[in-house]
């Protein structure tokens, strides 16, 4: 039997058992925390998560920064580097993918927090003025 056949022997029997682990693990929290508040006398039902439109607004530039990284570095690699390369060196420039999604998510983190600043800043202002 050839390592390909093995791998694809332990992928059959290591993805089910850590899909079957994952699903197990989310509802076993989820019981505890119910459970937990009906300890300390919560109704479990009245308790919605509340949502994070900063932390949704983070990733959202951070994915959106990251996506233009790496659409500019297939673009450099397929058109400002590509008459560099020989003809048959497939290998790419590795580098340019991991630098630009760097800076581009970066960026979309910097552009974040420049936003939660002003708002945080407006809602000062809004406080001092009453």
């Amino acid at each position: 039997m050839d390592k390909t056949a093995q791998l694809g022997v332990m992928a059959g029997i290591i993805i089910p058992l850590a899909l079957f682990a994952m699903i197990f693990g989310v509802v076993y929290l989820s019981k505890r925390e119910r459970m937990a508040m009906i300890e300390r006398g919560m109704d479990p039902r009245r308790y919605k998560p509340q949502s994070a439109p900063f932390q949704t607004l983070k990733w959202g530039l951070l994915l959106i920064g990251a996506g233009t990284g790496l659409f500019f570095a297939y673009l450099l690699d397929h058109t400002a580097f590509n008459s560099m390369r020989g003809e048959f060196d497939n290998d790419g420039n590795v580098a340019i993918y991991f630098a630009l999604i760097a800076i581009f998510g970066g960026a979309g983190l910097f552009a974040s927090f420049l936003m939660e600043k002003k708002e945080a800043d407006k809602n000062s202002k809004d406080k001092l003025e009453e």
